[in-house]
């Protein structure tokens, strides 16, 4: 008999319950019709000894399923893998939707306001008595910026995306009107047309994906969310702040959450991005801008049929529609209209003027291009001073107040592009431009002080380093060509179109040093001191994020590149990486260090009266540096944040957040909510006290030997790996332009983080996640055994650091299953190895659990999360199954390497496993 509060969830999820059920049913149906009986049967088959298995987890249940999927012919087994990715796919938009679902009845009930939203920032702002002179502040010199990258772990299609947000439209559809019989059927028939629609298109690509495809695919969630939901946020904003009266008049936010790109200008370890690449990124975005301004403005037009005979307008406004065009007589006594279709012509001449087609709909005349996207607002600004002087603020606060907020937000640039390159590239073009002046340099020979030394005399220089009629070799020839783009991008399109160069594996102040020194030779860096762009240092591994402070310290004690911060606002912003520093150290390492480094960094950047911008490297899955946004960010080191913080998107998880409106609004706010409180409130935070940063210091040190003796100092450990994950199969994945590793070897330094992290996902190991926790508490609670558990149980309750970890620890234990671990280990051929190693990392991840229940005090993983139990419970009938026949494809595919069918099945089932899973990569 259920209590009443399972009473109560279950009335909750009841919906949902409908919503899967129907996608179901439909599924099958469509299965049936396709396929036949046979397969039908068989899916159907599958699934109920596997959820029989799953509510039993008896012997003969688990062998009943396993002689199921044991005599599938390859041909049943890739259908299977198909219905099975295609259902959990179907299941992730169900519960997107009983998300919004469940957040629109909390609005309807009047119910407080959520955390990580903004009007909840501001209700505790209110609380807590921050003035308006703070918030003013606030606003004027905040950045929040999410940076969509273009590294791959999104194995679905672009084609299936479509059909699957169709999919969540019809449902949303379905629910909220009381349709007819008739309209239900019909709305009912459009989702049975998409299921089949997405039945019959190919669940992989089957071609590589070139860079021109990654930034299309990042230009569409323009259209789908950023477009219409950031404008809508300030909108929102805007009235919270009056309503709540925080200000005393009202007033219009600068826009502080800003949309960010490296897709087009991330160089490190692609090739393939060069500067035709970059110059056709910037073409691009600027195109996909001007467009959307261009139909807005029409529908603009559309609406303001305001007459003079009616009402007055103000005589800059009459002058705007006086220099028009439009001539029509049908419209003369319509100004707006009139001024509107010359604003029309002018984004239609600027559109045409930057080098692309023009758009379907031609403009009534010739007119000059905007210089720049400051002159368009300043004629969007005409058209709503006259309707606000004139008794039309209603009108006024519509689609003309989003479009100018558009403006403000997205520029001629749409989004601000990012360049990253390896500092081993710079160093190698800086040598090569010194060698051309003066053949007695070698560079490459020079002990880093007399690098530093040589720098900084070429900063205070007023000679050029580059020679008008040398030969460069192709490498700095690339560098120099993409640093010249820049001014021509600043020039065309604003300097918010490249406003940052980030120097990945920076390991001493030269590596940044380089990059100024090449700025200069382009006219990014002047003699005087001036950077037009902000030189970004990006530490990575374990051993950068513990030199990181050394490394800033002697840098912004250097009068030169001082000059360069200066100009730049007084602000350097540093780039932490998640990803590497995990794979190079483990989560427990990697996380602590990442803390201190930040720590430090406040301090350091305080003695030097420097501010500082944080540049957070995260990937989609805990093992690179993934978890809910919100909690994150307030679990940073007071003073990290400065009103001022940059994010990562990548990987599968921008589909996840962005690509359903409400969806990324949420995403989007919280972000900017978490970074507003982490900010303004909790001034009276204490101190973290010191045996806290004793009893990190302790688990870290420990963890990290533990994670380095089984992954960088067991012999046979690579070969492991390779064995007993997907990552081969991964590597020839369509699903990015970059290759999985830096060098051609099986070593795990030269694999990239995306690819490790994936590759443990789908054999539900997750262990970049987790590895070295349990020894590390079982060590400590030996060295302290009175007061060890009572001091880790009162860091997890006091420690928004310490409990985020162990949050984001308990959701990817509770998505990790040994037994299914267990099967991929059976891959490895040598016995001895594989018994040695999984034999330790079954022991490390039950001591993991255990630790992790017993310093949270819990009976069971995700006790604290219900909802993300249930759903993960709900997928394992259907994850299990997909995990199984994979192992099964690779036996017979690595015995059988030329079957391309085989393959396939492998990508297939990766796909659906990704999607089960939800944050893989």
């Amino acid at each position: 008999m259920k209590t009443d509060a399972e009473e109560q969830v279950a009335e909750k999820d009841a919906p949902l319950q409908d919503d899967i059920r129907l996608l179901g049913r439909l599924l099958g149906d469509t299965i049936l019709e396709q396929e036949g009986e046979a397969i039908f049967g068989l899916v159907e088959a599958i699934r109920r000894s596997s959820i029989q298995f799953q509510q039993g987890n008896s012997v003969a249940d688990r062998e009943e399923l396993e002689s199921i999927l044991n005599k599938l012919s390859t041909e049943q087994a890739v259908l299977v893998l198909r219905a099975y990715s295609y259902f959990l796919q179907l299941a992730n938009i169900a519960e997107d939707q009983h998300h919004l679902r469940r957040n629109r009845f909390h609005e309807i009930a009047g119910s407080l306001p959520r955390p990580g939203t903004m009007s909840h920032a501001l209700t505790k702002a209110k609380h807590e008595g921050v003035t308006a002179e703070q918030l003013d502040h606030f606003f004027k010199t905040a950045l929040v910026s999410p940076v969509l990258t273009a590294h791959p772990t999104e194995v679905r299609r672009k084609s299936t995306m479509r059909r699957e947000m169709s999919i969540a439209e019809l449902l949303e559809k379905r629910e909220r009107v009381d349709w007819t019989k008739k309209e239900t059927d019909l709305i009912d028939k459009a989702l049975r047309r998409e299921v089949l629609t997405i039945w019959q298109t190919d669940i992989l690509r089957r071609t590589k994906l070139q860079i021109s495809d990654e930034i299309q695919n990042g230009l569409s969630y323009y259209d789908q969310t950023f477009f219409a939901e950031l404008p809508r946020f300030y909108v929102d904003l805007e009235e919270e702040l009056e309503q709540q009266q925080l200000n005393p008049k009202p007033v219009e936010i600068p826009s502080f959450l800003r949309m960010g790109s490296w897709v087009g200008g991330d160089r490190d370890g692609n090739p393939f991005v060069t500067a035709d690449v970059l110059r056709q990124t910037l073409r691009r975005q600027n195109a996909y801008a001007l467009n959307f301004y261009l139909e807005e403005t029409h529908q603009l037009g559309s609406e303001l049929s305001i007459s003079t005979n009616i009402v007055e307008m103000s005589p800059d406004l009459l002058a705007l529609a006086d220099k028009s065009p439009d001539h029509s007589p049908h419209r003369q006594g319509e100004p707006y209209r009139r001024a509107i279709s010359g604003i029309y012509a002018r984004l239609v001449a600027t559109l045409t003027e930057f080098g692309s087609a023009a758009p379907a709909r031609p403009p009534l005349g010739l007119a000059h291009a905007y210089a720049n996207a400051d002159e368009y607002l300043a004629d969007l600004d005409v058209i709503h001073a006259s309707l606000m002087e004139h008794e039309s603020q209603l009108i006024a606060e519509g689609r003309l107040k989003r479009l100018r907020r558009a403006v403000r937000c997205f520029g001629f640039h749409l989004a601000t592009l990012d360049l990253r390159q390896n500092s081993d590239v710079h160093a190698r073009s800086i040598a090569e431009l010194l060698s051309a002046v003066d053949q007695d340099i070698q560079y490459e020979n020079l002990a880093e002080a007399e690098r530093v030394a040589l720098l900084t005399s070429e900063l205070r220089s007023g000679r050029p380093l580059l020679r008008p009629y040398w030969t460069y070799s192709e490498e700095t020839s690339s560098e120099i060509e993409i640093l010249r783009l820049v001014t021509m991008a600043h020039q065309q399109y604003g300097e918010d179109a490249i406003m940052t160069a980030i120097i990945s594996n920076t390991q001493s102040v030269s590596d940044l040093l380089e990059l100024a020194v090449l700025l200069k030779q382009v006219g990014l860096v002047s003699p005087e001191g001036q950077s037009k762009i902000n030189i970004v240092p990006l530490f990575e591994t374990i051993e950068d994020l513990r030199n990181c402070i050394g490394i800033m310290d002697e840098l912004l004690s250097i009068p030169e590149y001082r000059r360069l911060v200066d100009t730049r606002g007084g602000v350097q912003e540093v780039m932490l990486g998640y990803s590497d520093s995990n794979k190079d150290g483990g989560f427990v390492t990697s996380g602590w260090e990442l803390y201190k480094a930040e720590t430090a960094l406040i301090e350091l950047f305080e003695r030097h009266g420097v501010g500082l911008r944080l540049f957070h490297g995260r990937g989609g899955t805990v093992g690179r540096g993934g978890g809910p946004s919100y909690e994150a960010v307030l679990a940073q080191p007071k003073g990290a944040v400065q009103g001022q913080i940059r994010v990562t998107e990548q990987g599968e998880t921008i589909s996840f957040k962005y690509s359903k409106p409400e969806l990324g609004r949420r995403n989007l706010e919280s972000l900017a909510a978490a970074t507003f409180e982490a900010s303004l409130l909790g001034d009276d935070r204490k101190p973290i006290p010191s045996h806290y940063i004793e009893t990190m210091d302790a688990l870290s040190e420990e963890a990290f030997k533990a994670y380095r003796n089984l992954v960088y100092e067991t012999e046979g450990f690579e070969d492991y790996f390779w064995d007993s994950t997907v990552i081969n199969e991964i590597a020839t994945l369509n699903i990015g332009s970059r290759p999985a590793s830096r060098k051609k070897t099986r070593r795990v330094q030269d694999l990239r983080a995306i690819p490790w992290v994936f590759s443990w996902a789908q054999c539900r190991l997750m262990l970049p996640g987790w590895y070295g926790f349990g020894t590390s508490v079982k060590n400590w609670l030996e060295t302290h055994p009175d007061k060890g558990l009572t001091i880790l149980r009162d860091m997890y309750v006091n420690w928004p650091f310490f409990h985020t970890q162990l949050s984001n620890m308990d959701m990817v234990l509770a998505k990790s299953n040994i037994a299914i671990a267990s099967r991929y280990a059976d891959l490895v051929p040598d016995v001895k190895l594989r018994e040695a190693i999984f034999g330790r990392i079954k022991a490390e991840w039950q001591s993991s659990i255990d630790a992790l229940l017993s310093i949270a005090d819990h009976d069971q993983l995700l006790q604290e999360n219900p909802l993300l139990d249930r759903s993960i419970h709900n997928r394992y009938a259907y994850l299990d199954p997909l995990n199984h026949i994979q192992v099964e494809l690779l036996k017979l595919s690595r015995s059988n390497a030329d079957n391309p069918r085989l393959l396939r099945g492998i990508h297939i089932a990766i796909n659906g496993i990704a999607a089960g899973l939800r944050n893989s990569g």
